[in-house]
């Protein structure tokens, strides 16, 4: 605590003059009385890092929902509270005995601890799903077993069968954004559904999923739109539910087209594909199921299977605002402080680290730990002193949080906002948005050398999302002017 205290107290002397926070501030003030947020909510901060004074605001106390701008707190606490090293786990398990002629008499288990990168075929830095179950089929062939009389069996015990969190949409729930986080995942949890595109106005037939998912149907309502006409279509189905409806439209042509889908039961599908993987070199099984409540049994470890440091999950997260990462995250917290990987014992962890260290939650409602669900809300002062505190450490922390952040007009999120302008490179900072809801929460380096750090949240706008953050980014580019 004292070594943050000095270093605030030593950049005490750097704060920016009294004609950059007028102007500033009438900045803010024009931004509230754009005639899009006639009807709408604004809340705004500014708070110069140096010295902690709040240098520019517009109701700054008003909570409102953050949309992924939540994304900021769930990352920078995994990575004060985790560690950027941290590496989630997969254990490869067996109970009972192998016998001389290679006859495993027990069940197979994949124990889960929530790894979100496991079998991903979108981070580089993870293995993907052919490599990792190659790396889980060699352990158990190391092993000497050549027959499973048991079962293949996904344990997602340590978060519990709640995989999603109770106040998310039901149109969200059956979209890859909205895949919930087990502490068993796999292949990030999403599928592809692959379309033969005809002509306008018909019915593209469904051509199949990747990966394939035994039982897993579909009732197809899709039409195809006029050519270029883009992605309009949505999968309708809950967690654990096979049957599932995809409605809207998607392009007319001749080729495939593709859309992506949540997984209804990752941790089953991953001791089904296992148990094939195993098949397939004459390793039979006695099926495969998953569960959800830890079994008794002693057990022996043939392999840990590890993610990518968690300092690569977070600049994913942020640049690419990866919600099942987020989700993964904050009930990983809350398992590794309480042995708990529910949502609500991740929020308590967070919440008590970050008052510990002086941050107030006055007005801060969360429900999630993507910014996914409606039922978030949080003041932008809360969220500006967050960045605020992140950036006084500890430093290996602030630096792969920093390195996370989309930087305007290069990277992420940011990358053609502002672009050629005096705010190109010195604005980094997380987008947010949701319907009518839009919001940006960073630092913004001034042409003076001092860091700010701001959040920007706006609700129930009228007009267009683009026009609105528009004029958000014309507020950043004042600061750095």
């Amino acid at each position: 605590m004292f070594k943050y205290l000095a270093l605030a107290l030593l950049m005490l002397s750097f704060s920016p003059p009294a004609t950059a926070q007028s102007s500033w501030q009438r900045a803010a003030d024009r931004l509230a009385a754009s005639p899009a947020l006639k009807h709408g909510s604004i809340s705004l901060c500014v708070i110069d890092v140096a010295s902690g004074k709040t240098v520019a605001q517009v109701d700054p106390d008003l909570s409102l929902k953050p949309a992924s701008n939540l994304k900021v707190l769930t990352t920078g606490s995994a990575l004060a509270l985790l560690g950027p090293d941290y590496r989630f786990s997969t254990k490869l398990q067996y109970e009972g005995s192998i016998n001389k002629s290679g006859v495993l008499e027990g069940n197979l288990f994949l124990y889960g601890s929530g790894d979100p990168t496991l079998g991903s075929p979108l981070l580089e830095a993870a293995s993907g799903p052919e490599e990792t179950l190659r790396l889980f089929r060699l352990a158990v062939q190391r092993a000497g077993i050549r027959h499973v009389k048991g079962r293949v069996i996904g344990d997602a015990s340590a978060f519990g069968s709640q995989a999603y969190c109770r106040t998310w949409q039901w149109e969200d729930m059956g979209n890859y954004y909205a895949a919930g986080a087990w502490s068993l995942n796999w292949h990030e949890n999403l599928h592809e559904l692959h379309f033969k595109q005809t002509a306008e106005g018909k019915t593209p037939p469904i051509s199949g999923t990747t990966p394939f998912v035994p039982g897993l149907t579909f009732s197809n309502e899709v039409v195809s739109g006029s050519p270029g006409s883009g992605d309009n279509a949505y999968i309708f189905g809950a967690p654990y539910q096979m049957e599932r409806y995809v409605r809207g439209s998607i392009p007319a042509g001749s080729g495939t087209f593709t859309i992506k889908g949540a997984l209804p039961d990752p941790p089953l599908l991953l001791a089904q594909t296992l148990q094939q993987e195993l098949s397939g070199v004459g390793i039979p099984a006695g099926g495969a199921d998953r569960s959800f409540v830890a079994a008794n049994s002693e057990k022996t470890t043939l392999y840990t299977h590890y993610s990518p440091a968690l300092s690569a999950i977070v600049e994913r997260t942020n640049m690419e605002s990866i919600n099942l990462y987020c989700e993964a995250m904050l009930r990983t917290i809350g398992w590794e402080q309480s042995q708990e990987g529910s949502h609500a014992a991740g929020h308590k962890a967070i919440q008590e680290y970050w008052e510990s260290r002086g941050l107030s939650w006055e007005g801060v409602f969360l429900d999630d730990g993507s910014g996914l669900s409606e039922g978030n809300a949080v003041p932008a002062r809360f969220l500006a002193a967050f960045m605020r505190k992140m950036a006084l450490g500890p430093a290996d922390v602030f630096q792969a949080f920093e390195a996370s952040l989309p930087v305007a007009g290069r990277s992420g999120s940011m990358k053609y906002a502002l672009k050629g302008t005096a705010a190109e490179g010195r604005v980094l900072a997380k987008t947010g948005t949701l319907e009518r809801v839009r919001a940006l929460t960073g630092y913004v380096d001034t042409r003076d050398g001092q860091r700010l750090a701001f959040s920007i949240i706006v609700n129930r706008y009228e007009g267009s999302g683009g026009k609105i953050r528009k004029a958000m980014e014309q507020f950043l580019l004042t600061l750095c002017q």
